[in-house]
Order: structure tokens, then sequence, then C-alpha cells
């Protein structure tokens, strides 16, 4: 077993994003939800800033980014879009400390990773960061120091937290297959080197060191083996797009102490199966892989298959503790 399997998560969690925004009610359901595993809710609904790419853009240290018609754009000097993105980061920590008083135990946060970051953030002259490879490491450079801060200050107002770190990367496997559209939509991005990728993830998760790390996808085809290398403890992914291709890398992920985040509960209104029934994928998959159904309750944790930000508010919470019965079910009958 890998070092990552020092690491005990809890049977199901949230993914990040919850509609509306009053900080206070997404800090209770998360929190209420979950209470062996409660997340840091995001509220995009706000608008920029909000947003994921926004809200990780005000983690950066001496990088600064402001919002265009296109998208965000680096810039020289924190304006009034990142003092925005601040100031909402800290009213939902101020929410989530006063729901989590005496609490002890793992707490999950989302930013996004430095792949998804560089496809997203525009440099000056309007194309994406991720054509320039100096900008790339900057930018990783600059989350990486965010990210210390961020899970310092989680730390120090919910001190009995064991804070996991999760790194949202959508747009990975875009970055690796050259799919990322430049300005003008007319081509794509050259697809960047393997290594590279796995080497800047490596230092970004490198700064959760004495904590778990957490790599979610909700693309299809999920670099497993990748990810694993680059050092997350799991990898978060929508179930439904599994496909038989990704049969041999989940079970070598398992088998090397890598936990399972299964998204098998949908994240927009639909309607829901009984518990049993959501995670009926997850068994057949064990058996597929030969796997002991022992370890099951060991190796996945339930999660709705993305954020739930799309959703209204009655079925966010409904979806949450769907997630938990499934769990519960998972553990109890796993044949």
């Amino acid at each position: 077993m890998s070092a990552n399997s020092q690491f005990t998560f809890a049977a199901a969690t949230g993914v990040g994003s919850l509609p509306g925004g009053d900080a206070r009610e997404a800090a209770k359901t998360a929190t209420g939800s979950f209470e062996d595993f409660p997340f840091l809710p995001e509220l995009p609904a706000r608008g920029p800033g909000a947003d994921m790419i926004g809200r990780t853009a005000g983690m950066l240290v001496e990088l600064y980014a402001r919002v265009e018609p296109s998208g965000w754009r680096l810039g020289d000097r924190p304006g009034r879009d990142t003092k925005r993105a601040r100031s909402w980061l800290g009213e939902d920590l101020d929410a989530l400390e006063e729901f989590t008083q005496g609490y002890e135990g793992q707490l999950k946060v989302q930013a996004v990773g430095p792949w998804t970051l560089a496809a997203a953030l525009e440099l000056r002259n309007g194309e994406s960061a991720l054509s320039d490879a100096g900008a790339c490491r900057d930018l990783a450079g600059s989350l990486a120091e965010g990210l210390r801060q961020h899970l310092a200050e989680v730390r120090r107002r919910v001190p009995g937290a064991q804070p996991v770190l999760q790194l949202d990367e959508p747009s990975l496997v875009a970055v690796l297959r050259g799919q990322v559209r430049t300005a003008s939509g007319y081509r794509t991005h050259r697809a960047v080197d393997r290594q590279i990728v796995e080497s800047a993830l490596r230092d970004v998760v490198g700064v959760h060191a004495d904590g778990p790390v957490v790599v979610h996808s909700c693309a299809p085809d999920v670099p497993f083996a990748l990810l694993r290398r680059a050092g997350a403890a799991a990898v978060s992914f929508d179930f439904s797009l599994l496909t038989e291709r990704d049969d041999d890398a989940i079970g070598e992920a398992v088998e090397a102490g890598t936990r399972l985040f299964a998204g098998v509960v949908p994240g927009t209104d639909a309607a829901l199966s009984d518990p049993a029934g959501s995670v009926m994928g997850v068994r057949t998959l064990w058996r597929r892989l030969g796997l002991h159904p022992g370890l099951l309750a060991e190796a996945v944790t339930v999660t709705p298959a993305c954020g739930l930000a799309g959703a209204s508010p009655e079925y966010a919470r409904r979806a949450l503790a769907h997630c938990v019965q499934a769990a519960r079910s998972l553990a109890d009958n796993p044949e």
C-alpha cells in the first residue's frame, strides 16, 4: 500500500458548490449533512469572484486577476474583482467557523488546480496562460503559496479540523490532449507534456504534506495513474462517465491505497433511486475488477457527480442526504 493509505476518509461528502447566495445557510447545509466530513461551500450564483476561477484567483499570491468580457485576466494589481473574491471567501469562512464550533475531524476545502487555472486565466494579450510555459510555472507557484495561507487560515478558524484539500481540475484532460481553444476559437493550444503536468501537480499537492489532497474532475477519461503519481490521496469523479477502459487504472489505484470519491448522485434536479440503487454500479465495478467486497467501505467515499450549483436548494439538500444513505448501504451490504 502507498503512503496515501495512511489517510482514512469518511464515507460521504459533497463536491463543493451549492445553490443560492446565503453563506450561513450553505454552511449549515454542508456541516449538517456530513457530520464526519463537512466541506467549505462555494456559491457561484453570487457572481464573478464567487465562481470557481474567480474564487481561486483571489487566493493567488503576488498575482491578480480582473474580469473582462472574455473572462478572468491577469493584471498588475489587486482591483475590485480580487477584493470581491477575497471578501466572499472571508464571508464563507466566517459562516463555516460559526457552524463548526468544537468540531474535530476532516474538513474539505476546494480550489481550482494549476492546469484548469492556466487554461482559464488570460494573459494581458487575451491568450490563455496555458500558451506560455513561464506563466504556467508562475501561476502554479503563486497558487501553491496561496493554498498554504488558505489552509493555515482554515486551521486557525477551526482548530480541531484536519483539512483535506480538493483541487478541481475539470480541464486537465483537455490540457493533456491539446483541446483547449485559443482566444480566436479557430485553433487549440498544444498539448502539455504529461511529465510537466504531473510535476506541477506534484508541487501544488506538496503544499499540504501533512494532510490528504483529492483531485476532482467531472470530465471523461480521468488520468487516475498520473494523479496517483502526482501524490493525490484520492480521485473524485463522475461515476457515470467511467468505461471499461478505466478498469485497469482504477484497480491499480485502489490496490495502491488511493481513495475513490465516486460521484453517483446527479448534480442537478433528478429523481433519486433508493440509496442501494445509487451504488449498484460501484458494486458491479468491484466484481468486475475482482476486488474484495470488504474493501468497498475502505476505498470509496460517496459524493454527488459534480457540484450542486445548478440544482434547486431543496434538491441539493436531498442529494447530500442521499449520499450519506448510499454510503451506509455500501458499507452495510458490500456484496
